[in-house]
């Protein structure tokens, strides 16, 4: 056999079967509208982390993030891809030609990315919370949002564990990294709590949802042992007391910055629609 024998052309492999879920079609427009609440918190907060490649602090960053960023591309390919078979919408149209209003993402992820310390805050807020909801959605009476969470709840409990050496790090290290991850965690708590709040959509959907108030209790208790032991005990009861954020991301309203972020992430395919590489 020569090299002309084999045809490797990468526009003929089944890319689709990378993807958890298989072919199903969503169910109900309730569970379109759950998947994009999932897919579109994944899709920004990777194109947020991919923005670290070549400008991490160390090397071995810059290939950490890259992975988780690629990890949640996953997640958000699979849910995007089911949210859009209710209404034959394909992941790249989801993706790319949905304005702003149509995003259905947390405020969390589309803070920006700060310095690193600012970063770290808003993933290991994500990265815990997601851990959470994969596990409990994992028994979703939907079975492709079940096979979906599980797949993504091995990922990030990866990302949660690098979230949560670099918190250890920060609050136990210098002067200068203490105060970075104080003033971090300072700015974007008041965004977790809508992460945790049951909308309308949740009470429709019954156990083929993960309530977000029921994930809570799960998230306070590592996010109690990580601060005590990284020494920052009394600012979590500091924080605990703050102000949550008005945020509406859930439906449709968001904060400024999302408005950029899309702007970057579509701009190639709606200057070139339809095309192909």
């Amino acid at each position: 056999m020569t090299s002309s024998d084999v045809n490797v052309s990468v526009d003929e492999l089944q890319l689709a079967s990378e993807l958890s879920g298989g072919e199903s079609r969503a169910g109900s427009a309730d569970i379109a509208e759950y998947a994009l609440w999932l897919a579109d918190d994944a899709l920004i907060l990777s194109q947020q982390l991919g923005a670290w490649i070549s400008r991490a602090p160390e090397l071995e960053e810059d290939v950490a993030l890259a992975n988780i960023a690629l990890d949640l591309l996953g997640h958000a390919r699979s849910l995007l891809r089911y949210a859009g078979s209710w209404d034959d919408r394909s992941e790249d149209d989801l993706a790319y030609f949905r304005d702003e209003s149509e995003f259905r993402s947390s405020w969390l992820v589309e803070q920006p990315n700060g310095d690193f310390a600012q970063t770290i805050a808003r993933q290991f807020i994500a990265s815990t919370y997601m851990f959470e909801l994969y596990r409990a959605l994992s028994s979703s009476t939907d079975p492709t949002l079940a096979a979906i969470a599980v797949k993504s709840h091995k990922e990030v409990d990866y990302h949660r564990d690098h979230a949560v050496q670099w918190v250890l790090r920060l609050g136990d290290g210098t002067d200068e990294s203490r105060e970075r991850i104080t003033r971090a965690f300072r700015d974007l708590w008041p965004y977790a709590d809508e992460l945790f709040r049951d909308e309308p959509l949740i009470d429709r959907l019954g156990d083929a949802a993960a309530r977000p108030s029921l994930l809570r209790a799960g998230f306070d208790a590592v996010v109690d042992t990580v601060f005590n032991e990284a020494d920052l005990s009394d600012l979590l009861e500091e924080l605990r007391q703050s102000k949550a954020s008005s945020a509406g991301g859930r439906r449709g309203s968001h904060a400024t910055p999302l408005g950029h972020i899309l702007a970057e992430m579509q701009v190639l395919a709606r200057r070139h629609p339809g095309a192909t590489w």
